[in-house]
């Protein structure tokens, strides 16, 4: 079923969703079921499942020449998504980057995705990697995400790279895109970014699931400037729980977000990171009840690969 279909038949009831990482290169997929398990008692109507592009080192060989080797640290999505659907029976909703892929690329990802039977992606252009100041595209692939978007909703609609093609089926994909209430990091402004964000829903996108914020009402600030722009589709917050110190310069540094003054000194007071964990989980509960009340119509998590704490902020909830 779609997210937007999801959305619709909840009837105005907020809904339960999170956001998992594959397992890094060499684990077993186990490791994704033993944290899905604990969350299944709320009922998600999807799951996320994240991409990770290939990255390379340079190691040196012989004679001192140096040798490209590609490191792949999390595969697996398309597996994952597939086995998610067939043991809970859930939509699970595969990530899909430019970063990486041609166009050619993504065109045969998304016919795998079909033939699986998974009705919904999220469409990101994905981060630069670790060797580039700025994101580069590949050289047959696309450069921003409302690109992508283009060529998913072309495909769901019959269109294939292949001109040629005689009799293809269209697809069939619910289109999700990424948002930020704090504006991107590249954008000049927020004006600026909304005005993208409009584009990737003018391209095909239905639903937009937003970067992590700490201040709600930034997110109420930035629904409501969509809405006056015309944007119409669901947009859903995306949450997560601070756990340790270190994510006070973390996150506002990867994520180019704010956190409040009250969360900060409550956070400096904290003796360890156990009782960090416990300031980042009331935070987090007291953000979604007001957002739950709020009638926002899901409560996006990103579990970073682990279930405990958003089971606790769960369970107040749902």
């Amino acid at each position: 079923m779609k997210v937007t279909e999801h959305i619709e038949n909840a009837n105005g009831k907020t809904q339960f969703s999170f956001e998992i990482l594959p397992p890094l290169k060499g684990q077993h997929i186990q490791s994704i079921f033993n944290n899905i398990d604990p969350l299944m008692e709320f009922k998600p109507p999807f799951i996320d499942v994240t991409y990770h592009r290939e990255e390379y080192v340079f190691k040196e060989v012989e004679n001192g020449l140096l040798k490209k080797q590609v490191v792949k640290k999390r595969p697996g999505t398309v597996g994952i998504c597939a086995a998610i659907q067939n043991k809970y029976g859930v939509d699970a909703i595969p990530h899909i980057l430019c970063g990486g892929f041609t166009k050619e690329d993504t065109e045969n990802f998304l016919i795998d995705l079909d033939f699986l039977g998974i009705e919904n992606v999220m469409a990101l252009r994905g981060d630069a990697v670790k060797s580039e100041t700025y994101f580069k595209p590949e050289k047959e692939g696309h450069s921003y995400a409302n690109e992508l978007i283009s060529q998913i909703e072309e495909m769901n609609n019959g269109q294939y790279l292949d001109e040629e093609l005689q009799n293809s089926s269209a697809t069939n994909f619910c289109i999700g895109a990424a948002a930020y209430p704090e504006k991107h990091m590249e954008a000049p402004s927020l004006d600026s970014d909304i005005h993208f964000l409009k584009k990737k829903i003018k391209n095909g996108a239905t639903y937009i699931v937003t970067q992590m914020f700490f201040n709600n009402q930034k997110y109420f600030d930035f629904v409501a400037k969509c809405r006056k722009e015309g944007i119409t589709v669901p947009i859903i917050p995306g949450l997560k729980p601070i756990s340790t110190k270190k994510q006070l310069n973390l996150i506002p540094h990867r994520f180019h977000v704010d956190l409040p003054e009250d969360l900060i000194i409550s956070i400096v007071k904290c003796k360890d990171n156990k009782q960090v964990r416990e300031v980042g989980i009331e935070w987090c509960i007291q953000q979604s009840k007001e957002l739950q009340k709020a009638g926002i119509p899901v409560l996006h998590y990103y579990s970073m690969g682990k279930s405990d704490n958003i089971k606790t902020i769960a369970s107040e909830l749902f």
